[in-house]
């Protein structure tokens, strides 16, 4: 073997064996924080939530505090050349149509200027959207946590395992719903403005209005129960978890083998 050739393995291996100490300083800095996490920020998290859910914003709050006018006026009914409705001949099927139907208005700019979004519940989005990305974060981080616990598969024994691996599936099914809130949230936007649409299309109708309204009214009730799920989820993780953390540690005995 040549100079040249043995530099090149010794190299290599030198490279190899460096990548492998990182990822294992990667996965005990990720036990560590796991671990801190479940002890310390859980019950922090959940003492937080309970005082946000007990705050002005979202307790005993009426639904009257996020309404919000849609600055589209209702225009002027429409007379034609001053006559009464009763004296007005009946159209003819073959006439051509008014330029009023049931087609609409046509919108090319509203008089008042923009439709804004709605501004207490885009407030209270704001407070919601970072503590479902903290939920879906630390989700992830405690289910990485439980995988690296996991020993290798052998027969028997495996009853710590099975706790490791229902466990996970709790973190895992927590950290889809959370997720899901997201759509959530953006399904909301979409919604309203489909129906301010109708509004500016059709401003005579109380009915789109109220539509508008009721969808607020929703929105709301919804982010206060995703703030009361997520609190309820960081408790049921931290309870699942700490009854169950020398199991998940250490699923196997170490002294198994002195009952044979």
């Amino acid at each position: 073997m040549s100079d040249s050739t043995a530099t090149a393995t010794t190299s290599a291996s030198s490279s190899a064996e460096d990548n492998a100490r990182k990822v294992q300083q990667y996965k005990d800095n990720l036990i560590s924080r796991a671990e801190a996490l479940i002890v310390k920020e859980f019950p922090e998290r959940i003492i937080r939530l309970n005082a946000l859910l007990e705050s002005p914003q979202f307790s005993e709050r009426s639904f009257t505090d996020v309404y919000q006018d849609l600055n589209i006026p209702v225009p002027e009914p429409i007379v034609l050349d001053g006559e009464s409705h009763a004296k007005r001949p009946r159209p003819n099927s073959t006439a051509p149509t008014s330029p009023i139907d049931g087609n609409g208005t046509k919108v090319h700019a509203l008089p008042s200027g923009r439709v804004e979004c709605n501004k207490p519940i885009g407030e209270l989005v704001c407070i919601v959207k970072p503590i479902i990305r903290s939920l879906v974060e630390d989700s992830n981080l405690l289910k990485m946590w439980i995988s690296f616990m996991i020993p290798k598969i052998e027969d028997g024994n495996n009853f710590g395992v099975s706790i490791q691996e229902d466990t996970l599936a709790e973190i895992q099914s927590v950290e889809t719903e959370a997720a899901a809130f997201f759509d959530q949230i953006s399904r909301y936007f979409v919604t309203r403005a489909k129906v301010v649409s109708k509004v500016a299309k059709y401003p005579h109708i109380d009915d789109y209005r109220r539509a508008v309204a009721e969808l607020d009214e929703k929105e709301f009730l919804s982010l206060w129960l995703v703030l009361s799920e997520i609190r309820n989820r960081y408790c049921s993780l931290h309870d699942i978890v700490i009854k169950n953390m020398e199991k998940l540690k250490k699923p196997r005995s170490s002294n198994a083998d002195s009952l044979y």
